[in-house]
């Protein structure tokens, strides 16, 4: 056997136990979900008899319809604005490089170190001060400026792998400040801002400590911080506690499903870089 045959080998088989390491919590939770209620199913076991009535129940049980609208309200209130700003932050600041720069980005470099809960009690007292507590609001902005650190440092990095030859021309050719981000370098960094929309998506809709923390109705928290509150009503109940678990799981697997393409380019290009 050759070398190259021997390495193709290693790799496949290194593919496929992480393949099978990776869906195997996931084939576990689906098999737990199909037991009877109030039985402790262990391991993979399939039932004799299915239980996927145990999806509906737990869809009523928990108001999924309104708990899935809550979470893809946050959604849209965080990424959008969160892309927006991180995308003119990172041009200016690695691709314009104003006077002061790199000290705005050794503050943002700053916020990379802080843990969401070194910050989360202040927070608390900020968001009641200004009596957002108990709305999606008090999730909302506290998000775009927890994401801020991450965010600018990841369009930082694409806009400095970019050329300055690129924007030596358009200026020749007239281009202002402006269309010089517009037109050649934001269709430029679509992979980049993919990437970082289906990171922000995955993490806002999983984020359960801002959800439990400063909003007490369930139904206007993310899906991950509703889970809290449907643990602690049905958390005995272990087959219709995995089903749940799977509502909320399945539409973060379906975008990232979607999006992969264009999150491996992202990567493959270098955003990380800087």
């Amino acid at each position: 056997m050759t070398e190259r045959r021997q390495e193709t080998l290693i790799s496949s088989v290194l593919l496929a136990a992480v393949f099978v390491v990776t869906l195997l919590p996931f084939a576990s939770l689906f098999t737990t979900a199909l037991h009877t209620s109030g039985t402790y199913p262990t391991g993979l076991s399939w039932p004799k008899h299915p239980q996927w009535h145990n999806f509906v129940d737990a869809f009523h049980a928990a108001d999924m319809g309104a708990i899935f609208l809550s979470s893809t309200s946050i959604v849209l209130g965080v990424v959008p604005v969160a892309i927006v700003l991180a995308t003119l932050a990172g041009f200016a600041l690695g691709h314009l490089r104003p006077r002061g720069g790199r000290a705005a980005f050794a503050v943002f470099l700053a916020g990379l170190t802080l843990p969401l809960e070194g910050v989360i009690v202040p927070l608390y007292y900020e968001i009641r001060d200004f009596h957002l507590l108990n709305t999606r609001f008090a999730i909302i902005l506290p998000l775009i400026g927890l994401y801020m650190p991450f965010a600018v440092y990841w369009m930082r990095a694409h806009f400095l792998a970019m050329p300055n030859e690129l924007s030596e021309a358009a200026r020749i050719d007239g281009a202002t400040t402006w269309q010089l981000f517009w037109r050649i370098h934001l269709p430029l960094a679509r992979p980049a801002v993919t990437a970082l929309g289906i990171l922000l998506t995955i993490w806002t809709w999983n984020q359960f400590l801002l959800a439990i923390v400063l909003v007490d109705d369930p139904k206007k928290r993310t899906m991950a911080g509703a889970l809290g509150a449907f643990q602690g009503q049905w958390g005995t109940n272990i087959p219709l506690l995995a089903a749940g678990a799977l509502f909320i799981l399945t539409p973060m697997l379906i975008v990232f499903l979607i999006f992969q393409r264009n999150f491996v380019v992202a990567l493959l290009q270098g955003s990380v870089k800087g």
